[in-house]
């Protein structure tokens, strides 16, 4: 099994298997959203979009951010503790990179699974059961690299074993960097964003490893979004 990263969604990686990183904040959202009932998440990559799609549904949550604050008018924004218990059956969600990284990633992978390090072991558990080639396609800030999904994909690697890329083992080497995960995560320009908007406590949240047993799979595109399951 082949292991590479994509430290930012310009860089043109594919595999059979795609495990999407926005630790801060969306990928690990979509993990609590599963774990505390919600039967699917819809993701859109814009928020007009999100809006016809929830009415469309009718009783689905509206979910989002754009620079770390809910919409206007939205349920919920995008900190993974609103979603601790259902609201609902579903969950429309759009978010400033994370969404927008999961429909790429649909177009170009077999298998596309939501990653974060709460919910680590079971997407790894999920990305070895066919023992094809994987890629770590890491969200970012607005295009550009990012710390935090950095090392949220070096502790990937480092569990998913197989044959790294030198890629991988750079993220491997980013992640032994830091003495913990908070420490990753706090050092990002993603966390300086959360910390600026009074959302702290969602990078010590998202710094928990394997704390829900759930891996987010991309099941299927309704119109524009992209439908995760469990």
């Amino acid at each position: 099994m082949r292991v590479d990263v994509a430290f930012t969604p310009a860089e043109a990686v594919a595999a059979p298997t795609g495990l999407v990183v926005d630790v801060l904040r969306a990928t690990s959202t979509i993990a609590q959203a599963l774990a505390g009932g919600y039967g699917r998440v819809l993701c859109t990559a814009g928020v007009e979009e999100a809006r016809a799609l929830r009415d469309e549904l009718g009783d689905a949550t509206l979910a989002g951010e754009r620079e770390c604050v809910r919409i206007p008018g939205f349920d919920l924004g995008n900190s993974p503790a609103d979603f601790a218990a259902a609201r609902g059956e579903a969950v429309v969600l759009t978010t400033t990179n994370g969404t927008r990284a999961i429909l790429s990633a649909a177009e170009r992978c077999d298998r596309v699974f939501a990653a974060s390090l709460v919910n680590l072991g079971a997407v790894v558990a999920a990305a070895q059961e066919s023992g094809e080639d994987v890629a770590i396609l890491c969200a970012g800030v607005q295009g550009a690299f990012t710390l935090d999904d950095a090392y949220c994909a070096g502790r990937l690697v480092e569990e998913l074993g197989g044959a790294p890329t030198d890629a991988a083992t750079a993220a491997v080497r980013i992640r032994q960097s830091f003495a913990s995960a908070y420490e990753g995560l706090a050092a990002s320009r993603s966390a300086a964003n959360l910390f600026g908007a009074g959302l702290g406590r969602d990078v010590e949240w998202c710094s928990q490893e394997s704390l829900l047993d759930v891996a987010p799979r991309f099941v299927g595109m309704r119109g524009g979004a992209a439908e995760i399951g469990p």
